[in-house]
């Protein structure tokens, strides 16, 4: 007996599973508003340089701006430069100054701000970028923000996922939940740049924790035939973290205050976890049988399920046990040793980096679209709603790889017809972002899908870790492309509609898996090569995951 026909003993989906999915849906609200704070926390407001020496009661401001502050060719004044010296105006006495202004009829020089900036603050009361004067010459370091922390996802989601399968899931959930929590309230008391970017990095690499623990928890105690269903769950967790997210930043506009709000929830969910059961399986496989048995008879006596300590026997499940430890775990490297699941690998590690910058890379550039923020926002979280929806119906009639190829196309073309757009073309350009969000999101639904079907089930967790690895590498460059804008304006978006073209049609050389059969071994995969499969492909077979 395997451990599948346990969990059809005991009820692989009822009442105590969909506790479990609610117990571990703080986390998946969590994460959201930790990967896309930076939309908040670091906003630059409208700024320009600090002049000193400015009258107490000036009636016209503007008036006393331009003559310190040139302007920019849209007729704004300049964020990042002021006047040598200031410039005489007609109807104007400038005070304070001894130098006489405007001797030169040629082009007045501008030198960088000396005396720091003036921040609006009717938006935001406070940012990272008005804490620290992370602007002009300084707002790399603004945007390296997201790219730290996703720089500690990457490397917390390796250490966690060692750890979590070495001293268990809800041990190291536990630890994640911690340690979340003293990172981020140390984060919001940063008293420096760098104590906020280690501390922000290290609060990635915790989170990573979330992220890599949760899923397993919930689907090991899940028979196959509902998996799909508490997938679909999981992302609508992540919608509804996106849109609250908007709520939260509009009612806090202190940056402490708000990275304080998204942190302090990790409070319930440590209480949580004295409900959140350890993995059966995992339990098993350490040969720790007691406790395996003690909860699958707490799950079999909240399913309804007449099962007793004689049907689920210590020596039976030694059994099942020993049949689970005999297993060989997989590595990465079992990823390239033959053709077929190399050439996988390779084609899926490209789709998913494509995914990532996709949606990351217009998930955190919220500006120029005519509405403020906070709009944005809730706007880029309600229209994954009906993504999901057009991604359930596409990938049950159309196919997986189309439904993969379109999505990335779909965002490619969005963003690139942003490109052909006048600045007085903002509705047109509000439209497009918001459809291009919808296909990115569309995107990162499908992936999940497209890629555990293809590999064997031997390999489908480490093809799935090795391929949201990668992605996570583009979700931390994907911050920093906004900087390109330096070079060329338009260039950040033609990057990222280029990776994403790239991904749609590498999305194209991978196999079809509807109404496939899942391959359990490396040589179910193996013996098809890639003409043949194609031809099988076409061929409609009974399957669950249709």
């Amino acid at each position: 007996m395997g451990f599948e026909e346990l969990l059809e003993q005991v009820g692989g989906f009822g009442p105590f599973q969909l506790r479990n999915v609610a117990l571990l849906a703080l986390p998946r609200i969590l994460l959201p508003m930790h990967f896309l704070l930076p939309n908040f926390l670091a906003a630059v407001p409208a700024h320009h340089c600090a002049l000193p020496g400015a009258p107490a009661n000036l009636s016209h401001q503007d008036t006393w701006l331009a003559a310190y502050l040139p302007r920019e060719p849209d007729g704004t004044f300049s964020s990042c430069l002021q006047f040598t010296h200031p410039q005489a105006l007609p109807n104007m006495t400038l005070w304070g100054e001894g130098q006489n202004p405007g001797e030169s009829q040629s082009e007045p020089s501008t030198v960088p701000c000396p005396h720091g900036w003036e921040y609006d603050h009717s938006e935001f009361s406070s940012t990272t970028a008005t804490e620290w004067d992370l602007v002009c010459e300084q707002r790399g370091l603004n945007r390296a923000i997201s790219t730290f922390f996703f720089a500690g996802v990457l490397v917390g989601a390796v250490i966690f996922g060692y750890l979590s399968d070495r001293f268990g899931r809800r041990r190291l959930l536990l630890v994640a939940y911690v340690s979340s929590l003293v990172m981020g309230l140390t984060s919001a008391a940063s008293v420096n740049y760098i104590m906020f970017i280690v501390t922000r990095t290290l609060t990635g690499a915790a989170l990573a924790g979330l992220t890599i623990i949760v899923l397993p928890l919930e689907m090991e105690w899940l028979d196959v035939g509902h998996r799909t269903v508490a997938g679909v769950l999981s992302t609508l967790f992540w919608t509804g973290g996106v849109t609250l997210l908007a709520l939260v930043g509009y009612l806090i506009r202190d940056w402490r205050w708000l990275l304080m709000a998204v942190t302090l929830p990790c409070v319930p969910g440590i209480l949580s976890l004295w409900w959140v059961p350890e993995s059966a399986r995992w339990l098993l496989t350490q040969g720790r049988v007691k406790e395996a048995q003690r909860y699958l008879l707490r799950c079999a006596r909240l399913n309804g399920r007449p099962v007793g300590e004689d049907s689920l026997g210590l020596e039976a499940l030694r059994k099942v046990a020993a049949a689970e430890r005999v297993v060989r775990k997989p590595s990465y490297l079992d990823l390239f040793r033959t053709p077929r699941i190399r050439y996988i690998s390779l084609c899926c590690m490209v789709v998913w980096f494509g995914v990532n910058v996709s949606y990351y890379g217009q998930s955190l550039d919220l500006l120029g679209l005519g509405l403020n923020l906070y709009q944005t926002q809730l706007l880029f979280g309600a229209v994954e709603l009906p993504s999901k929806l057009v991604v359930y119906l596409s990938v049950r009639h159309a196919g997986r790889r189309p439904t993969q190829a379109a999505m990335l196309l779909g965002a490619a073309l969005s963003l690139g017809c942003r490109l052909l757009l006048t600045s007085e073309m903002v509705y047109w350009s509000t439209v497009l972002a918001v459809l291009g969000k919808g296909f990115s999101e569309g995107a990162f639904t499908t992936a999940y899908l497209f890629t555990s079907e293809m590999y064997p089930t031997v390999l489908r967790q480490t093809g799935l870790g090795l391929t949201a690895l990668v992605g996570r590498l583009g979700g931390s460059l994907a911050p920093l492309v906004t900087l390109l804008d330096g070079i060329w304006l338009p260039l950040p978006k033609l990057v990222y509609a280029g990776i994403a073209l790239i991904a749609s049609c590498t999305a194209l050389l991978l196999p079809e898996t509807r109404r496939a059969q899942l391959p359990e071994t490396i040589q179910d995969v193996e013996r098809k090569s890639a003409p043949s499969s194609l031809q099988q492909e076409q061929v409609p077979m009974k399957q669950d995951h249709d």
